[in-house]
C-alpha cells in the first residue's frame, strides 16, 4: 500500500511539472488553403507552400488558393488610430 501511494504521488508530481512547463498553443495562419467539396470554406489552411498544398490536393477533387485571412488581413491602423476604409490590397 505504501509503494502504491508513493507511485501515485510521484506520478502526480511529474504530471504537474509537465503541465506547468508546457507552452500555450499558437494560432498560425498559413498562406495556402486546400479547398474542395470535403473541406468547406476556407478549407484546410495548413500549407506553407503552393507545392505542398498541390501535393495534398492530388487525386482529391480539390484545389489550392491563398488563405483569405492572410491575403486580406487588416494591417495596423493608419493616421493616428483612424481605420482605412478597406484592408490593404483590397481596392476595387
Amino acid at each position: 500500500m505504501r509503494k502504491l501511494m508513493l507511485a501515485v504521488i510521484a506520478l502526480a508530481a511529474v504530471g504537474g511539472g509537465t503541465l506547468a512547463t508546457s507552452a500555450p498553443a499558437t494560432a498560425d495562419d498559413y498562406p495556402w488553403c486546400l479547398t474542395g467539396r470535403q473541406t468547406g470554406y476556407p478549407g484546410e489552411c495548413y500549407y506553407t507552400s503552393y507545392a505542398q498544398c498541390m501535393a495534398s490536393a492530388s487525386g482529391r477533387q480539390a484545389y489550392c488558393k491563398i488563405n483569405p485571412r492572410v491575403a486580406f488581413g487588416v494591417e495596423a491602423p493608419i493616421g493616428g488610430g483612424r481605420r482605412a476604409p478597406y484592408p490593404y490590397g483590397y481596392y476595387r
